[in-house]
């Protein structure tokens, strides 16, 4: 990368929390969650020069649209400052940040708020679960299947068995992973969940199947949540450290990103990925691109992901697609316990989809800000020791959208 890109800090919302059962709207968890942020890192709304809002389907579970116009009621000193939304489904959040750090390489702008958003708990499941189903070619696949998703990442494991085996065990490591390190989490849905024993087996009372290989344990939560963060060009990040007398390599940034989009049928995807070592090569490429613009050779150089678990099986594909482990050996990744907190490669400290939450149009800027954290020593009970380099990869539909981005220290 050219120009770095500087990340002054954020916030998240608590993703327990549903908004509509305490008479609040979407537009309240906006505004808190922006006014919070800009509490945390100490800025004025007048210190921002452009809005970037990722948001998958606000219109389906709210009726509402236009979100970028949501700034000029968060506070006085944003109206007339530009804003825009971002839509990639589960991947939303990341092009927002995409396009914020476009503005600010450009020289356009010197500092972004980026927002992502999802109020999802305000209808019924069965409504939820269409709604989500956006992101598939509508009318094309998942036909006459009732919840899309767990239906599509269960043909993935299809694809998985075909291919090179699985086990569902090794799927249920991975939750019980996420679950506990979203435990940890004070931001966390599912931080005050039980579980017994029969939880992460194939049990169907404990664990009951939703779609053929996909079981309860193996979902992302339906969450409503915001997260935001705040980039910076490096002189206006020079500006923010000289004014709070730190030093500017105390802060973190974004060494290196990937982008890639794919067919959206999944049926597409994996007839092209046929005869090749990954099943989602475009995947592998959005995180492969993402090394080679931070200058690093691979994983190896990486202390710790956040990557996107929708689903188990999305994890489970993600740990090859990092590189932890060859093409269909992620299963030795979970056995040796090299993917857990106290492991050689932690994968989703914060807990992931499944053990911190999924606000869909929200977890791309909340890896980011996770990432931050992390790099930062600001991570509380789920810092990985020592971190000072972390990716991630944040996904939307069926391997359609793929964002993937390397963050460090400006050191």
């Amino acid at each position: 990368m050219t120009a770095p890109v500087y990340i002054l800090g954020g916030t998240q919302s608590d993703f327990s929390l549903n908004w509509t059962r305490d008479n609040k709207s979407l537009f309240d968890l906006f505004s808190d969650t922006v006014l919070k942020a800009l509490e945390k890192t100490g800025l004025d709304p007048k210190d921002v020069d452009v809005g970037h809002v990722g948001n998958f389907v606000a219109e389906l579970f709210t009726g509402q649209g236009m979100l970028g116009g949501y700034f000029g009621h968060v506070h006085p000193d944003f109206s007339g400052m530009p804003a825009s939304r971002h839509e990639g489904a589960c991947a939303s959040g990341s092009l927002a940040i995409l396009a914020a750090m476009s503005d600010i390489q450009s020289g356009r702008y010197g500092l972004a708020c980026v927002a992502g958003i999802e109020m999802m708990r305000n209808v019924h499941g069965d409504q939820a679960a269409k709604n989500l189903g956006a992101a598939a070619w509508v009318g094309r696949e998942a036909q006459g299947r009732k919840y899309v998703w767990p239906a599509m990442f269960s043909d993935l494991c299809d694809e998985y068995e075909r291919r090179y085996g699985l086990n569902y065990d090794h799927l249920m490591g991975i939750s019980k992973i996420n679950f506990e390190n979203g435990r940890r989490n004070p931001n966390s849905q599912a931080r005050n969940w039980k579980f017994t024993d029969k939880s992460f087996t194939a049990d169907d009372e404990a664990n009951p199947v939703i779609d053929g290989w996909m079981r309860r344990q193996d979902c992302g939560q339906v969450t409503d949540g915001a997260a935001v963060v705040f980039l910076a060009s490096e002189e206006r990040a020079q500006q923010y450290a000289k004014e709070r007398d730190i030093d500017i390599e105390e802060l973190a940034v974004i060494r290196g990103w990937g982008h890639t989009t794919a067919p959206l049928m999944m049926e597409t995807k994996l007839e092209e990925s046929r005869d090749q070592d990954y099943v989602l090569p475009w995947t592998r490429k959005a995180i492969t691109d993402a090394y080679a613009r931070a200058g690093i050779s691979g994983v190896e150089e990486v202390d710790a992901i956040e990557t996107h678990d929708c689903f188990s099986i999305t994890e489970y594909m993600a740990i090859e697609h990092f590189g932890i482990t060859a093409p269909g050996e992620a299963w030795k990744a979970i056995e040796d316990g090299r993917i857990a907190m106290d492991g050689s490669i932690p994968v989703n400290p914060s807990g992931g989809l499944i053990g911190l939450g999924h606000p869909v149009g929200a977890t791309g800027v909340r890896m980011m800000l996770d990432s931050y954290r992390q790099v930062t020593d600001q991570a509380g009970d789920n810092q990985v020791e020592g971190a000072r380099t972390m990716a991630t990869f944040n996904v939307g539909g069926s391997g359609t959208t793929n964002c993937s981005f390397v963050i460090g220290t400006a050191e």
